[in-house]
């Protein structure tokens, strides 16, 4: 190479070992290795060389698209992403090309769907080859995107995708929607099934599940149960019928179960040593005083143990309140749970989204005016949060202590510390995904593939 190419801070490149003619880059020089999209990760071995199969949605925003790669594996090692994460990534070498220049570099493979671009070129892909105008984009000229798409061989969603089926009660939510459309964008063939409309043949032999007119539901690679609390104990047994079928739960229904029950939920995360706020649990009104005095007194908050979205929560300001309501409840034998009041949180909550082991997302939650609660269905707001590695390492841990593969974990900020308030395995996905612009249905997606791909190898 004679002169420097000049480039700007996002550019088009070249991957053609691995049949890409073109590729969108992000050019960042605050990051040392360059990354590229990839989900569906398979290794394999061949002659004592290892390689790497791996699936790429070439285009920004296209995920129907879909080319599959092959290289040789050289390096596994760890990198530590830009929110701090340390991540276990594959590393391949391949050829990049930027305006008729050719050389290689380093790459590793990781899922940037939550990124935007399909690539990042860092600084050592860069060294000495390349001068940067971070105030230009594609200083080497643009190129129509549905032109490029038109040179990859597999611009069809793949035939061999999964049956998947979302066991839910409204196929008009937000959250179920975007989970077909997310699917379907994937090349699976994913349905709706109504939870009510689904009745079991329970045998050693054959067990079945039928839907609506005698429809009998086979072959189901996988399920993404999204039941609503009423439907608890029916849809986790339907679940749990799949499961005994063979299919795969993203969440499975032991799991469910064990998140719906708030006394339980709490109970785990404290053998787990989670924080939580101080919580009182009583049968007899005889106990009221003192489970009032264990949380700290008033003001406290009152929880029915089967209310969710904030409803059956109660802020009792005073001594006298608190009591009332205690026995009140009490009186007509409902469970409820006793807890401390966090006033410095200041009615604002923060809802975190795990998938697989990973917080894919933030958000901030906060109470409508005169109300203590930050829930979004009780007219509260969501901003975006940066959320610390301690408070990440709780929300993993407590989706682990569920065993939920999906959820969000809500925490609140107090003087001692972050402390998880709930735990959600259905959570909606509009309020996180119109905040952070993240594709988190498309994430849950791509965990089924991952690990479905595992139980295959």
């Amino acid at each position: 190479m004679n002169s420097k190419i000049t480039i700007g801070k996002e550019e088009w490149c070249g991957l053609h070992d691995l049949g890409m003619p073109a590729i969108k880059a992000r050019i960042d020089t605050g990051a040392k290795t360059s990354s590229l999209h990839a989900f569906n990760i398979r290794l394999s071995t061949e002659d004592g060389i290892e390689y790497v199969d791996f699936d790429i949605h070439p285009i920004q925003d296209n995920r129907k698209l879909i080319h599959t790669c092959r290289a040789i594996v050289i390096d596994n090692r760890y990198i530590k992403s830009s929110s701090g994460d340390k991540e276990s990534r594959i590393v391949i070498k391949t050829n990049v090309t930027l305006n008729d220049e050719t050389w290689e570099i380093e790459v590793t493979l990781t899922n940037r769907d939550s990124m935007g671009y399909r690539m990042l070129l860092g600084r050592e892909a860069m060294k000495d080859r390349v001068l940067i105008d971070p105030d230009s984009s594609f200083c080497l000229g643009n190129v129509d995107e549905q032109a490029i798409a038109k040179n990859y061989k597999s611009a069809l969603p793949k035939k061999n995708g999964l049956n998947i089926a979302l066991l839910a009660s409204n196929p008009k939510l937000y959250s179920n929607k975007r989970i077909i459309e997310a699917g379907e964008e994937r090349g699976h063939k994913i349905r709706f099934i109504n939870i009510k409309q689904c009745y079991m043949n329970i045998s050693q032999s054959n067990p079945q599940i039928h839907y609506q007119d005698e429809e009998l539901l086979s072959d189901i690679d996988a399920v993404i149960p999204r039941i609503k609390p009423s439907m608890t104990f029916y849809g986790c047994a339907v679940a749990r019928q799949f499961q005994s079928m063979g299919a795969f739960c993203l969440n499975d229904f032991d799991s469910i179960t064990r998140s719906r029950d708030k006394l339980h939920s709490l109970q785990l995360l404290s053998k787990y040593k989670i924080p939580i706020p101080v919580t009182g649990f009583a049968d007899s009104p005889v106990n009221t005083t003192d489970i009032m005095r264990m949380v700290g007194g008033a003001p406290l908050v009152i929880k029915l143990l089967e209310g969710t979205q904030g409803k059956g929560v109660v802020l009792a300001e005073t001594a006298n309140a608190a009591e009332s309501l205690i026995n009140a409840f009490k009186s007509l034998k409902a469970n409820i749970l006793v807890q401390e009041f966090i006033k410095e949180a200041d009615g604002r909550d923060i809802r975190c989204f795990v998938i697989d082991g990973k917080v894919v997302g933030s958000i901030q939650r906060e109470a409508a005016e005169g109300e203590f609660r930050a829930n979004l269905h009780l007219g509260g707001t969501a901003s975006p949060v940066k959320i610390t590695a301690q408070e990440r390492k709780i929300a993993i841990n407590a989706a682990k202590a569920m065993g939920l593969r999906v959820a969000g974990v809500d925490l609140i900020r107090s003087r001692t510390g972050p402390k998880v308030l709930e735990i959600n395995s259905s959570p909606g996905l509009e309020g996180i995904e119109a905040v952070t612009e993240k594709d988190v249905a498309g994430l849950m997606i791509e965990c089924i593939e991952r690990t479905i791909a595992k139980r295959k190898r």
